[in-house]
């Protein structure tokens, strides 16, 4: 089997490209990413491409031979493909259409993983969410990894690709220097704890998100290159106040952690990253697909070296 692995230095194609080398049964790896391979990632299984798939020299690399299966991952974040939409574009649409066509191409029908959004959905009620929510996003970067979601499902009803778009909430924890993303107090606040700082935290302790461990996440990631389900999907995630991740750290770290967040909303931030609903996953949850159970094993999961 050859796998491809988009975004491979990233923080999620990072920890996946580790659990597909440490299986030897998975085959043949080629991660390809902006940067140099991960130092933990090596092997006479690996193959490492640098460089950007709006790159047509890349694109050429890549359809040398045929994948089996590929885990779509690069792309320009949301904050930056807001700011520079002619770079989000290039990359967020029109290279996840030329990659689609690309492996489409070989004729194999291979499987592909998309690692879509839940800024897909954008602005949030109360109403719980789930792939049957209407999506209407409201960022540049959700309008794009919707359009992708609809132009791998065209691919699947074409029959030339085997596609499953995974909706990501947010995923913890990013390694420090935590930068660029509205929702990074979410992995801030678990490492300040952990390691004993103090930490302002910038929405309230009622403030609700959902939390999905890097581990978790790759896990559900694995489960969706092997299943027999094509088609849309809402990740798993817990929905946990401020104040239970606040409780899980001290239970994990000692009490005397909690005394060590201080709160200052803000306001544009409490909006957009504090205010989730309940999610509808019964159906994601049927299929194998899970989140990390608890708040304890959410941190744990997320702080695992």
């Amino acid at each position: 089997m050859r796998i491809l692995v988009t975004g491979a230095a990233g923080f999620i194609g990072s920890a996946l490209l580790c659990r597909l080398l440490s299986d030897v049964d998975s085959g043949d790896v080629t991660g390809l990413d902006l940067g140099d391979a991960p130092p933990a990632a090596s092997g006479r299984r690996l193959s490492w491409i640098r460089g950007g798939l709006d790159d047509r020299a890349v694109l050429e690399q890549l359809g040398a031979a045929p994948f089996d299966l590929a885990f779509h991952l690069a792309s320009v974040p949301g904050s930056r493909a807001e700011a520079e939409p002619v770079l989000g574009r290039r990359v967020n649409l029109d290279a996840s259409l030329d990659l689609f066509q690309l492996l489409a191409q070989s004729r194999n029908r291979p499987r592909v993983v998309y690692a879509s959004s839940v800024a897909v959905y954008g602005a949030l009620s109360d109403a719980p969410v789930g792939v049957q929510t209407e999506a209407r996003p409201a960022i540049t970067y959700g309008a794009h990894k919707r359009m992708v979601e609809i132009a791998l499902a065209d691919h699947t009803r074409r029959g030339d690709l085997s596609g499953i778009a995974l909706r990501l909430p947010g995923i913890v924890a990013r390694p420090r220097p935590v930068s660029g993303f509205g929702s990074a107090f979410m992995s801030e606040l678990l490492h300040a704890l952990a390691a004993g700082e103090r930490y302002v935290c910038p929405v309230s302790p009622a403030a609700t998100a959902w939390w999905l461990s890097a581990r978790a996440t790759v896990d559900n990631l694995l489960l969706a290159g092997r299943i027999d389900c094509c088609g849309t999907l809402q990740l798993p995630a817990l929905r946990l106040s401020i104040a239970e991740v606040v409780a899980g750290l001290a239970r994990l770290y000692g009490p005397e952690r909690s005394a060590l967040v201080t709160f200052d909303p803000d306001k544009a931030i409490e909006a957009v990253f504090g205010r989730y609903p309940m999610l509808d996953v019964r159906a994601e949850l049927a299929l194998g697909f899970s989140h990390d159970g608890s708040p304890v094993e959410l941190i744990r999961n997320a702080l695992r070296a």
